[in-house]
């Protein structure tokens, strides 16, 4: 599956809604949606059932989080849900790290790659919520990719899209 084919198959209502227009809310319900797979897979190996349970739920923040934070009247409560979204990315960029010995490494990479960029686009979101800079140092998100590995770009992360 490719993001545009998925962006097509997602509901009117949905589509429709002004969050909608929020790069990071697509991007974490997609990352939610092709999580589904990742979970299955790791649900059926029993050193990984409990891992799998949290990154559903990881996931699953990620974009309800977002949903939330964007209803809110003011810009400080909007950045606190902001704010617990980028846990749960973080939390779900982690739970893959640690589930890339079942998923194996093309899709953990892939996804943790993805949810770095969800976690960029929350690091711009939240301070221009609350009207200053989060207190913390910029970092730049590494994988162990071969350097004869090509960039990647968030296109390439919408197009290659690899599966358990």
């Amino acid at each position: 599956m490719k993001y545009n084919d998925w962006e097509e198959e997602v509901i009117t209502e949905i589509r429709e809604d002004s969050l909608w227009k929020i790069k990071a809310y697509r991007l974490a319900l997609f990352t939610s949606d092709i999580g589904w797979q990742d979970v299955s897979k790791l649900v059926t190996d029993g050193r990984t059932v409990k891992l799998s349970d949290q990154l559903y739920r990881a996931l699953g923040s990620i974009s309800a989080n977002i949903a939330e934070g964007y209803s809110r009247g003011t810009g400080k409560d909007r950045a606190r849900f902001y704010e617990y979204a980028l846990g749960s990315a973080r939390e779900s960029r982690d739970w893959y790290y640690k589930g890339r010995h079942v998923l194996g490494e093309a899709v953990a990479t892939h996804r943790i790659k993805l949810l770095s960029e969800v976690i960029r686009l929350l690091l711009t979101m939240v301070p221009q919520q609350r009207g200053r800079n989060l207190r913390e140092d910029q970092s730049q998100y590494h994988t162990n990719i071969p350097e004869s590995t090509p960039p990647t770009t968030l296109s390439n992360l919408l197009q290659d899209i690899p599966m358990p």
